[in-house]
């Protein structure tokens, strides 16, 4: 049996991170798959994963919280039957309600293969004072579904942040557990903690999603001799745009962070090519997070997230200006 693990968390909260941190620090002799999910076509999580020696399997465009779940349990039984890992870490995208994942996990036919541990929901308090995101029925459900509550972003916490958490946790804390940490660094023991929670979770009425006709388990490609495309994907109030750009496209360094600083969405996230190598981009509101190393990615992805109404082709022509002369 797999030890199995879902770990959640809103748009930003840092669950991606966490996942790097978990895979890093885990026993070397263990074989460790992810399967993750996104809201968008592009596979970021996927372009940030790809290096951490894990098993892989991407579900784009928010299908993993589907009803008919067909994506989810087409690459679960890939990862399960094909990969036979020691642990599978379950990655739903950040708008992605948790009932229909748990009751996969739990159904009998998956009885012989997953052993069920704590699921985790990785929580920027600092979303508990915006009420959008409070009322939010998959932040809600999310963080009623866990056995422990990670409180991301300790450094960037506030003094009314703080209060929030502990009204909440004096209100749903229960038998759970509740950590403090920054930057998504987990201690890996607390996988192996038994899965406490079963609260019966409400089926989510905003299971609303734009999809294509014909979906894999892959993220956006290019096609040959195309040397970039976007796509689209809305649904549950949010709506995403995402681009991919070929290898030999490099974008402008400075340019690009103020283009991603300054985007009027509250997400971005992107492996970029810059002269110096690559850039990996992480916003959430006014938080940037900026990493760069001196490797070229195999391409450019980067994606942004919005609540509200956005004028992408203007974006877009911004972005495409980034490009550098020889290589547009």
């Amino acid at each position: 049996m797999t030890k199995t693990n879902l770990i959640t968390g809103f748009l930003g909260s840092g669950k991606t991170t966490s996942i790097l941190h978990l895979l890093a620090h885990k026993d070397p002799a263990e074989k460790w798959a992810v399967l993750v999910n996104e809201f968008g076509e592009v596979g970021i999580d996927g372009a940030l994963l790809a290096d951490s020696g894990a098993l892989l399997k991407e579900i784009p465009g928010g299908c993993m919280c589907c009803v008919n779940g067909l994506p989810m349990q087409v690459g679960l039984n890939t990862l399960l039957r094909q990969g036979n890992p020691d642990r599978l870490l379950i990655e739903p995208t950040g708008l992605g309600h948790p009932k229909q994942i748990l009751d996969l996990l739990t159904a009998p036919v998956y009885e012989p293969w997953i052993d069920l541990r704590a699921t985790l929901c990785i929580l920027d308090p600092r979303m508990l004072l915006d009420e959008k995101s409070a009322t939010n029925d998959n932040f809600r459900d999310q963080l009623a579904a866990a056995d422990i509550i990670v409180a991301n972003k300790s450094d960037r916490a506030s003094a009314e942040s703080e209060s929030a958490l502990q009204r909440w946790w004096q209100q749903s804390g229960n038998n759970r557990q509740l950590i403090h940490t920054v930057q998504g660094k987990i201690d890996g023991q607390l996988l192996d903690l038994p899965r406490l929670n079963r609260a019966e979770l409400p089926a989510s009425t905003a299971h609303s999603h734009s999809h294509a006709e014909k979906r894999g388990l892959a993220a956006l490609s290019l096609p040959a001799q195309q040397r970039w495309r976007r796509s689209l994907n809305s649904g549950q109030g949010h709506q995403a745009c995402g681009w991919i750009f070929d290898a030999d496209t490099i974008f402008d360094t400075i340019g690009l962070l103020e283009w991603a600083r300054l985007a009027p969405v509250g997400r971005v996230k992107g492996v970029m090519r810059i002269t110096e190598g690559l850039v990996r981009i992480n916003r959430q509101g006014d938080d940037l997070h900026i990493e760069t190393q001196n490797v070229a990615p195999p391409d450019s992805r980067i994606e942004l997230i919005s609540s509200t109404d956005i004028d992408w082709n203007m974006l877009q022509s911004a972005l495409l200006k980034l490009r550098l002369a020889d290589n547009a």
